[in-house]
């Protein structure tokens, strides 16, 4: 069976080796060129991987365009594999591979379909999700179940732990399944679109604290938005502070202050003042400024205009 991987991200190159060392590597390997990296915060090389397997690249920004079509047509692919990667697969690309084309998504589809769906499913405080393979067709996250595999979520679930459980997840079911594709097993299961629900782009800007929040939500914020995503952010005399890890301060003593003022410093963490008298200790954090912001200064303040 002729496959045609197509990633960019740090889950692409899992799932490749994962292929790979299943004796099921792709013919034709397709990624971005290094110079549009920024494209993901996730963003991994995997074409030096591919190359070395003895897969053929091909580098595109495009997966639609008429250049990149044209190379995937002449490599005639029976299955099509789409597995971290930013663009729609319009209708020629799906009508290229004899068999389908399989993609990957982070939730348990039909729920939580759309962007962003890793740092969604922890904002929205969820107790399980799953990880989805699917049949790509013309909707958005609306094809047949290929796989599918359930995973609980903890109370402290971050960005990072639960991208990690969604790619050995992803490497543990993509080899089965184009397994059993190429035997001829070939399972479609119908999406319930009545149980559909869909979640919108999130952008860096998105991560920006209100400090006037209660701190829990505060936390659970800079867990969903983390590692390997941009982060939560705050700012401070015109610089922005993006806080990597923090937790809910409990106990004594009590914090009286404006909502994002600093009460505590030290070497290992900032006490700041939340909605609702609550307090965020913060454990982690990266300055642009160079040096930790003073106690009682307050983050997320608008600076004054300047006097004209």
């Amino acid at each position: 069976m002729r496959t045609v991987f197509v990633g960019a991200v740090e889950g692409s190159l899992r799932a490749l080796e994962a292929l790979i060392a299943s004796d099921l590597t792709p013919g034709l390997v397709v990624t971005i060129p290094p110079g549009k990296a920024a494209r993901h915060s996730d963003f991994c090389d995997i074409a030096g991987p591919a190359a070395a397997a003895g897969s053929n690249v091909m580098l595109t920004d495009n997966i639609n365009s008429q250049d990149t079509l044209r190379e995937i047509e002449a490599f005639a692919p029976d299955l099509s594999l789409v597995i971290g990667w930013s663009q729609i697969c319009q209708a020629r690309f799906r009508a290229i591979p004899s068999i389908g084309t399989i993609g990957f998504h982070p939730a348990p589809l039909p729920a939580f379909r759309g962007r962003a769906a890793i740092p969604w499913t922890i904002l929205a405080d969820l107790p399980e999700t799953a990880a989805t393979l699917f049949w790509i067709d013309a909707g958005c996250d609306t094809g047949d179940i290929a796989a599918q595999i359930r995973i609980p979520l903890t109370p402290d679930e971050t960005a990072r732990s639960l991208y990690d459980k969604q790619v050995s997840m992803l490497a543990r079911m993509l080899p089965e399944t184009v397994t059993q594709i190429a035997a001829g097993n070939i399972t479609r299961v119908p999406q319930d679109h009545s149980k559909a629900s869909y979640c919108a782009r999130r952008r860096p800007e998105d991560g920006r604290i209100d400090w006037s929040e209660p701190a829990p939500q505060i936390a659970r914020l800079i867990r969903a938005v983390g590692d390997p995503y941009p982060g939560a952010w705050s700012e401070i005399d015109g610089n922005r502070i993006t806080i990597r890890t923090a937790r809910v301060h409990e106990g004594a003593p009590k914090y009286i202050g404006l909502p994002g003022q600093i009460q505590e410093i030290d070497d290992r963490t900032i006490r700041i003042s939340c909605g609702g008298f609550t307090c965020l200790e913060v454990t982690a954090y990266q300055g642009d400024g160079g040096r930790p912001p003073a106690r009682h200064a307050i983050l997320g303040q608008r600076q004054p205009e300047a006097a004209r």
